[in-house]
């Protein structure tokens, strides 16, 4: 990808025109606001019904299985409209009848998943492009004021924040009371999840927007440095990285032994989740910033070539591709036989997993950009109109 088409897409998506690959990395510090605290933060298994992080679970396979009801056609049920000329750019999590979810108005919302109602509001320094994770009674946000929030989720009290050196994107992971996530400091950060304590931190070679998937004891994520790594989830020690040929925004999915991610340089990986030996890798025609969703034996995932790919898990073959008006960066959601995703055309779309056959599609009022959540016969989206989204299925 050529340097001015690099800095046309930053501009496009980034509201402030801060390029930071040269910035200087503070030294972080943590800051802690006292608060009553649950015993215990363990990790985030979803139950039967919740999406309680970024694509659903700790592999990040965007996979709910469990949902087996909900089917297109599908209608509005609902919208919540954030404060008039934000962006939201978060994906939706959804725990105890509640939504989680942030905005570019500095804003995280707690909304009712029934009806849109708005629970609470807790303000940040700056956007929420991160998505939420929600483990034991707390919501982990980050924010692009550096910082990495903890509220309580019934009520919207800070319980503590801790601050680094750059914009928080990467959407947090709750494991054994540790809580990974990525900043554009460059680092890698693991925290006790109780208190904000800084357990590890790493350093790669630049920008870290990708969300960490956390699967038997490593934490996989990719770096603008190019590089696809591998991490000891207790010390923060390498255990391999794989270089691509420009960076990765993308966020890994890691079943089966397989880590699957894409890159700037056009093409979708998979690694040997152990070693990071390359399995197969697969060629767009663009960026591949979006995360893979995989399920059913196949590689859901989008690219900047405007398509919506399904490839084989263990061959990386084609099966079908569907092509949208725009860019695709979302993380496509699956659940029942359907792959929804979003686009730069300002649709959400639901295809069929098997075939790619297009089942229904709504237009928002801005980008649809952000990862999608499935959960309790509903599908939940943002837009860069500012608006969260729920579908359901249509009304006989």
């Amino acid at each position: 990808m050529s340097n001015h088409k690099k800095l046309c897409l930053l501009a496009v998506i980034v509201a402030t025109a801060v390029l930071i690959f040269g910035s200087c990395v503070s030294q972080p510090e943590k800051q802690s606001v006292p608060a009553v605290l649950p015993p215990s933060v363990t990790s985030m298994t979803p139950e039967p019904a919740d999406w309680p992080m970024f694509r659903f679970s700790l592999d990040h396979s965007g996979y709910n299985a469990s949902e087996q009801v909900l089917k297109p056609p599908l209608e509005l049920k609902w919208r919540y409209q954030a404060n008039s000329g934000s962006k939201a750019n978060s994906s939706p999590a959804l725990v105890n009848d509640t939504i989680y979810v942030g905005s570019g108005d500095h804003f995280v919302y707690a909304l009712d998943a029934g009806t849109g109602n708005r629970e609470w509001s807790y303000e940040t320094g700056s956007d929420v492009f991160s998505s939420p994770a929600v483990a034991d009674g707390l919501v982990y946000v980050g924010s692009y004021d550096g910082k990495l929030y903890t509220l309580k989720a019934e009520t919207g009290e800070l319980v503590w924040s801790y601050q680094t050196g750059d914009e928080v994107r990467s959407s947090p992971a709750v494991v054994n009371g540790i809580v990974y996530f990525g900043s554009h400091d460059f680092g890698m950060y693991a925290l006790d999840a109780l208190t904000g304590k800084l357990v590890w931190s790493y350093q790669t070679g630049s920008l870290v927007s990708s969300s960490p998937a956390v699967v038997a004891g490593i934490v996989y994520f990719g770096s603008w440095d190019g590089n696809i790594y591998a991490l000891d989830a207790k010390t923060g020690t390498l255990v391999w990285k794989y270089q691509t040929n420009e960076s990765v925004f993308s966020s890994p999915a890691v079943v089966d032994g397989v880590v699957y991610i894409g890159s700037d340089d056009d093409y979708v990986y998979a690694l040997d989740a152990k070693t990071g030996g390359l399995l197969w890798s697969y060629k767009t025609g663009d960026d591949v910033r979006a995360s893979p969703a995989v399920a059913y034996g196949k590689v859901y995932i989008g690219s900047y070539d405007y398509n919506m790919y399904a490839l084989d898990a263990k061959t990386g073959q084609p099966l079908w591709s569907y092509t949208t008006g725009y860019w695709i960066r979302t993380a496509a959601a699956v659940a029942n036989g359907v792959v929804y995703a979003g686009s730069f055309d300002n649709s959400f779309y639901a295809l069929d997993a098997e075939t790619g056959k297009p089942l229904s599609k709504y237009d928002t009022d801005g980008i649809v950009s952000a990862g999608i959540a499935v959960s309790k016969e509903m599908v939940f989206i943002t837009s860069w109109d500012g608006s969260v989204y729920a579908f359901g299925s249509q009304a006989p």
